[in-house]
């Protein structure tokens, strides 16, 4: 049974690395449209763009494991097009058949529409190696960038930024940063955190356009005023991408629909990872982290053996800013109070709370919070709120 995986990034690795796991012994084939094997993606906002961390230390799996376990690793090409009926797939113009079909296709970073200045030399997103290493030469100290954008990808280019010494200016549109993934409290915080760096956090603000003949040059904003930018870096959200599977005819909805097994609406067709919806608590949910993408494609490997075991997702994110550790577990969708947790010293912890259900945890620089909130969060535990905001020992109520 050959299985043909397209997409070699984070759920495309790990569900050909699954796949051999479970002792299949078919053809392997995994195909993706960069140059590089697959690798971590979030360093490169972080440790890689820091100089922190070398691109050998990205590398999701030696070089050699590919070769090891018998995946075919076909790297810089693109699959232009899925036949379902003759169960082939399109690449470099020559058709590839496949008994069963992964798409780990991943996301695209929104861009800014050209009309805005969007196209202009200078103006940067952040989701692929390549994509950082055309702008690491761009962070010298002293200069000037602007983040469009105050969502957590947008912080963190923010916060190494202003590690090295640039002046930086976050717009966000929406009244608070984070507004549309975390609660006010969160926000506050982490505002607080980048202004005591010399971050200007701009709330409320919306950008007119980028100023520049072909390289940026200034951001004029919806209230008249005009910043002056050595470059800029765009972080407004990722779409999933769906192209491939829409032309074929696979449902989609907020990605690429599965069922509970990862199945798509072809029997031999299957997704994981950012491009991938599935059911979710009588709804239907897709998830952007490195975990879900782990964990579902792991998940789906074991099914196209014949496991037959629904994919439960267990979400969980983190994020990286100047000292910050933010540790997050559960969705938060839907609360209607939060509970403030201090921990110790500086660390602290926010619990989100609909009703008496107990929702999610953002946990700032307290893994215990984190781990503890994880832990009920799947087990479907909800401590009352007067609890958690107490000073008793938090494991303790594991044990409850």
């Amino acid at each position: 049974m050959r299985v043909v995986i397209v997409g070699a990034g984070q759920a495309g690795a790990a569900l050909a690395a699954r796949l051999r796991a479970l002792g299949h012994d078919g053809e392997i084939v995994m195909l993706g449209d960069e140059p590089a094997p697959p690798y971590q993606r979030p360093p490169l906002s972080k440790a890689y763009l820091l100089g922190e961390m070398g691109e050998d230390r990205l590398w999701l799996r030696a070089p050699e494991f590919w070769a090891e376990n018998r995946v075919e690793l076909r790297l810089g090409q693109s699959v232009s097009a899925i036949d379902p009926v003759g169960k082939t797939v399109t690449v470099a113009g020559a058709p590839m058949a496949y008994d069963h079909l992964a798409l780990t296709t991943g996301s695209t970073p929104r861009r800014l529409p050209a009309a805005v200045g969007g196209a202009l030399a200078g103006v940067y997103t952040v989701r692929t190696l390549a994509d950082v290493d055309a702008m690491r030469g761009e962070f010298v100290a002293g200069r000037r960038v602007i983040i469009v954008g105050g969502g957590y990808i947008g912080l963190e280019a923010a916060a190494v930024a202003s590690k090295l010494g640039l002046d930086v200016t976050v717009l966000e549109m929406a009244p608070r940063i984070l507004q549309r993934v975390a609660a006010p409290e969160t926000s506050d915080f982490v505002r607080a955190l980048h202004k005591a760096h010399g971050v200007k956090v701009l709330e409320s603000t919306g950008l007119e356009r980028l100023e520049g003949e072909t390289r940026v040059t200034g951001a004029v904003l919806k209230d008249g005023r005009v910043l002056p930018a050595d470059f800029v870096i765009v972080g407004v959200g990722i779409t999933p991408n769906t192209g491939l599977a829409e032309a074929a005819g696979l449902v989609i909805d907020n990605g690429i629909a599965t069922d509970e097994m990862g199945r798509t609406s072809d029997p031999f067709i299957w997704a994981a990872g950012d491009c991938a919806s599935f059911p979710w608590q009588g709804g239907r949910i897709r998830l952007e982290s490195v975990g879900n993408a782990i964990d579902q494609a792991e998940a789906v490997a074991a099914n196209i053996l014949g496991a037959g075991q629904p994919y439960h997702a267990k979400p969980w994110f983190w994020s990286d800013q100047f000292d910050l550790k933010l540790q997050i577990a559960g969705l938060n969708t839907g609360y209607d109070r939060i509970v403030t947790r201090k921990g110790e010293g500086a660390a602290v912890s926010f619990w989100y709370y609909r009703g008496a259900e107990l929702l999610a945890v953002d946990a700032m620089n307290d893994s215990r919070a984190y781990m503890v909130g994880k832990r009920l969060i799947e087990t479907g535990k909800s401590p009352a709120p007067d609890v958690i905001a107490g000073t008793g020992d938090l494991k303790a109520l594991l044990k409850a």
